[in-house]
């Protein structure tokens, strides 16, 4: 009879690529069941969103049948986030609070980050998008959101919610074509509202979409939230790339980590198949050389994207097989295995 031992003693083999670490040192492996015909055990995984899960679940199932000589392994995967750095704000809860900026406006900020949180909640993740970019407060439009978030006698503001994700923005409170016209006091007090008088609950991940360049909203963040890492966005443009090498510096005096770098619009592909670099070509892998900040992918440009985002419908959402929509998947799922590796390493 196979012993639990000689399980973990197999699954011990199984190093996690991310972590650098075998799965029973990371604590990975539970409820392991034994009977006379098939081994069963859950593979715990640190985010929901692990781009890793398969190639661990077959890595899993072919040492535990190797090493022990059972031929049916059971594996069945569940998902515990954890950070040291877990930030408990009133009721509220985020695990993992990531910042989505870039060095200028244009280059698809938005687009990404509402897409990226979409993304996440489809892998299973409890996802909250924060739209902080105040004076262009786009991500209501973008993921078809109208009306006013409400709150119950003696109850918090409930965020307002689509495709799986908590949103508020400030965008809610305005009417549309109004202006913002406001000092940086301002703009911290509203940053704290979002956080405390609304009810996000316990979230995996809290993503911040921030203004364009490096301003007062990025500062006040950085001094309301341990931010678990930030991302960078810019297009394969000269210009991008300058701006977006000075927002990677503006987070390292403020000491919070650059997740990667992703880069929006990389090329045009025309109907022979040929890609057009519409904006240039390489930019994020010369910032990546720079900065030694990782590419986390390249997103091509593609209407369809502009097109869903006009329409209130993310485009992972409403074209998930087109290539943009599945280097959004990608990239998401690279983001969810960065944050694992910064909160490993914050421990």
């Amino acid at each position: 009879m196979i012993t639990k031992e000689e399980v973990l003693r197999a699954l011990s083999v199984v190093i996690d690529p991310d972590l650098q670490k075998d799965l029973v040192t990371l604590g990975m492996v539970e409820d392991v069941e034994i009977t006379e015909s098939y081994v069963s055990f859950s593979l715990v995984l640190t985010t929901p969103a692990c781009p890793l899960r398969a190639q661990l679940e077959r890595d899993a199932r072919r040492a535990v049948q190797v090493m022990t000589g059972v031929q049916d392994v059971r594996i069945t995967t569940k998902s515990r986030v954890q950070n040291p750095k877990q930030v408990e704000i009133s009721t509220n809860q985020f695990k993992h609070v990531i910042a989505v900026g870039s060095g200028k406006g244009g280059v698809g900020k938005s687009t990404v980050a509402a897409n990226i949180a979409v993304s996440l909640a489809k892998d299973g993740a409890s996802v909250g998008l924060l739209d902080a970019d105040i004076y262009g407060p786009n991500i209501p439009r973008m993921l078809g959101i109208t009306g006013t978030p409400q709150a119950e006698e003696g109850a918090k503001v409930k965020p307002l919610t689509a495709y799986g994700v908590q949103v508020v923005s400030i965008g809610f409170f305005v009417a549309d074509g109004q202006p913002l016209i406001w000092r940086g006091p301002m703009l911290h007090s509203a940053i704290q509202q979002f956080l405390t008088d609304f009810d996000w609950g316990c979230l995996d991940y809290l993503i911040v979409d921030l203004p364009p360049g490096t301003g007062d909203v990025q500062l006040s963040l950085s001094q309301t939230l341990p931010i678990i890492g930030a991302v960078i966005v810019t297009t394969p443009q000269a210009v991008s790339i300058d701006d977006a090498f000075r927002a990677i510096s503006m987070f390292d005096k403020l000491e919070i980590p650059v997740l990667g770098i992703v880069e929006n619009m990389g090329y045009l592909k025309l109907p022979d198949g040929s890609h057009l670099p519409v904006f240039g070509e390489g930019g994020g892998k010369r910032l990546e050389g720079l900065t030694g900040v990782p590419l986390l992918g390249s997103i091509p440009l593609e209407p369809e994207v502009g097109v869903d985002g006009d329409r209130g419908t993310p485009a992972v959402i409403a074209s998930p097989l087109n290539p943009a929509s599945e280097a959004f998947t990608a990239i998401a799922r690279n983001i969810a295995a960065q944050t694992s590796k910064q909160a490993y390493a914050a421990k």
